[in-house]
């Protein structure tokens, strides 16, 4: 390789090894908000009122209530084993280094909180009304797990059990998930009583509902799936009075054997009325059905662009 040539490869790599920092460094940013967020709602909500709600956070509390061991350290022993299938079976290497970062965050935070808070917040807990502890709990830690999966990481645990469950048997994430956490939250009913049970179940669909939400953002987007016979003059209408584009092609009823014209397009949220003011004027006999959306990416929306 000729000098001019080295040169050439050491920028194009060193312009490489530019972009990926670009794009690495704020998912790590990201990763790290994600774990503190998790952590300040276990040991505010979660950890002083008992409440297990699945996963080995879950498994720690139970265990630190005989024995009194330090739950981030716990947390971090019981999830060797985790890095270890998680290595094996979902993304050696990158899987490795994202989940050992964010459960070694974790695990200090939990620990470190736990002396930190209490000299801060008065009283500590904030709250020993359960009902409450598990809601916020709920919230405040699917906020934090939201934020974690949009930097693609995970805090390891049952997650890894949940996906590895997931792809072996072809079972939805949702139900691999219910399985591994519902057997620790049948753990908690039996050691704990079964109200603490119930209480970890609700916070569990709670911390889902806000882990989603904080994945996918508020639906501002509605999609429109229109069945009509004047598919030009439909598709027209929606173009200049909505300012939006709308597609078109045949198709057969199942029932009729008709061929009619199925049309798309999408619109905010707040157009929806508009929308079927004007499928209502171009053709008042057509079928419409309008679905939630929550993203829109491209012109006209949201432009399309690599990130989190």
């Amino acid at each position: 390789m000729t000098r001019p040539e080295f040169a050439i490869l050491t920028r194009k790599r060193w312009r490489g090894g530019k972009k990926l920092l670009r794009r690495e460094i704020p998912r790590f940013i990201l990763l790290v908000v994600g774990t503190a967020v998790i952590s300040t709602g276990y040991v505010l909500f979660q950890v002083p009122n008992q409440i297990v709600a699945g996963g080995l956070s879950g498994i720690g509390i139970i265990i630190n209530s005989f024995t009194g061991w330090p739950l981030g350290l716990m947390y971090w022993i019981m999830n060797i084993p985790m890095l270890i299938l998680g290595f094996l079976f979902l993304g050696r290497w990158r899987f490795l280094i994202r989940t050992l970062f964010a459960v070694t965050i974790f695990s200090f935070l939990v620990d470190w909180l736990q002396v930190f808070l209490p000299t801060v917040i008065s009283p500590y807990p904030v709250s020993n009304d359960l009902l409450l502890s598990t809601i916020y709990g709920g919230i405040v830690g699917g906020i934090g797990a939201g934020l974690l999966y949009r930097a693609g990481g995970t805090i390891g645990g049952t997650s890894v059990i949940g996906r590895i469950l997931q792809q072996k048997t072809g079972l939805p994430l949702s139900q691999s998930y219910f399985f591994a956490d519902g057997t620790i939250i049948l753990v908690a009913g039996i050691v704990f009583g079964w109200e603490i049970a119930l209480y970890g179940l609700l916070m569990m669909f709670v911390n889902g509902l806000a882990s989603d939400y904080t994945l996918e953002g508020p639906s501002t987007t509605r999609v429109a799936t229109i069945i009509t016979n004047h598919p030009e003059e439909v598709a027209k209408a929606v173009i200049k009075n909505l300012h939006r584009g709308a597609s078109f092609w045949p198709v057969t009823g199942g029932y009729t054997g008709a061929t009619r014209y199925m049309i798309t397009c999408t619109v905010y949220r707040s157009q929806v009325t508009d929308l079927k003011n004007t499928i209502a004027d171009a053709d008042p006999e057509a079928f419409v059905t309008i679905g939630l959306s929550h993203h829109a990416l491209g012109q006209g929306f949201t432009p399309l662009k690599r990130g989190m």
